[in-house]
């Protein structure tokens, strides 16, 4: 079992996740059985658990177009994904009910909440950076990064040489950005950064970038940079697009809270790492991932 990401704990994978500019919320769903749980058994008080645990509901940070790990389902106007039932069963096992937020990314890896929402399920890597602001759990799961070009494309075979100069587009403020700039660092990982001289297109999110790279080879971009499970999840809803090579780097994902609440987070970050701990023992990511991403379980480190 990987260590907690706890502070500036040592280890971190996730895109990676990108965020949502949308930046609204929704009511509580999947309630989860009164009185059962962390909150039945914990002797936190005044802390941030504590006030959760008073008011019987957590409300939880994700991205509303990041399918398949959330996205919010036009039919039925509720949240569905990978990281939706993440957080819903972490809110299970508090005994608490949840609700959502879709702050844009940027807002969230920036720390400083004010009290907004209480903790990040949105498949976000803990780098270094992010690390000085964020608490981390140990990662709940862990995704290749991959390069993805327009399907008609025949000219970018070779990652490490067919990209260089190119214009790629990735989520503005993840970690693709950061592997095309070579600022990527994650306590624990080394990256190969095969990629020079890329023209940087930033995006909201990773499905916008992949979005404008349909649209024609080289028309507004060359190729962009995300998740395997987005890159697949484009092409099979029918996009005109492709991955290329292999992946480019693995990464870590894990649950964040913010290191500045006003309450102390200690007793929270504690809980829900142990609960990610739990799912991990148990089967409860793996059945999840299987799920989500056709059968392919993501949670056991590459």
């Amino acid at each position: 079992m990987i260590k907690p990401l706890i502070a500036a704990a040592a280890l971190a994978l996730l895109l990676a996740g990108c965020g949502d500019d949308s930046g609204g919320g929704s009511d509580a769903e999947e309630p989860a059985a009164t009185g059962e749980g962390v909150c039945a058994t914990t002797d936190a008080t005044g802390d941030l658990l504590a006030e959760i645990c008073e008011k019987g509901v957590i409300t939880v940070s994700t991205d509303a177009a990041y399918p398949p790990q959330s996205e919010l389902d036009p039919k039925t106007n509720e949240y569905v994904g990978f990281d939706i039932d993440v957080a819903t069963e972490i809110a299970n096992r508090l005994g608490v009910d949840i609700a959502w937020e879709t702050p844009s990314w940027d807002v969230i890896t920036a720390g400083s909440w004010n009290g907004r929402w209480d903790m990040s399920v949105g498949s976000m890597t803990p780098t270094n950076d992010r690390q000085e602001v964020l608490d981390f759990t140990q990662p709940y799961y862990y995704t290749p990064a991959v390069v993805a070009v327009n399907a008609d494309n025949d000219s970018v075979a070779d990652l490490s040489a067919d990209l260089d100069g190119t214009t790629i587009g990735v989520c503005a403020g993840c970690t693709y950005e950061q592997f095309l700039d070579k600022s990527l660092a994650i306590e624990g990982f080394t990256f190969d950064f095969v990629i020079d001289d890329a023209e940087i297109v930033g995006y909201d999110t990773d499905t916008t970038a992949m979005q404008d790279l349909a649209v024609g080879d080289g028309d507004r971009l060359d190729a962009a940079i995300t998740s395997i499970t987005v890159a697949q999840g484009f092409e099979k809803a029918g996009n005109p697009t492709k991955i290329v090579g292999d992946p480019i780097f693995y990464e870590p994902l894990a649950v964040a809270i913010d290191k500045s609440s006003e309450l102390d987070p200690a007793s929270l970050v504690e809980a829900v790492d142990a609960i990610v701990g739990e799912m991990h023992d148990d089967g409860t990511l793996t059945g999840f991932s299987e799920e989500w991403y056709d059968g392919i379980d993501l949670t056991v480190q590459q």
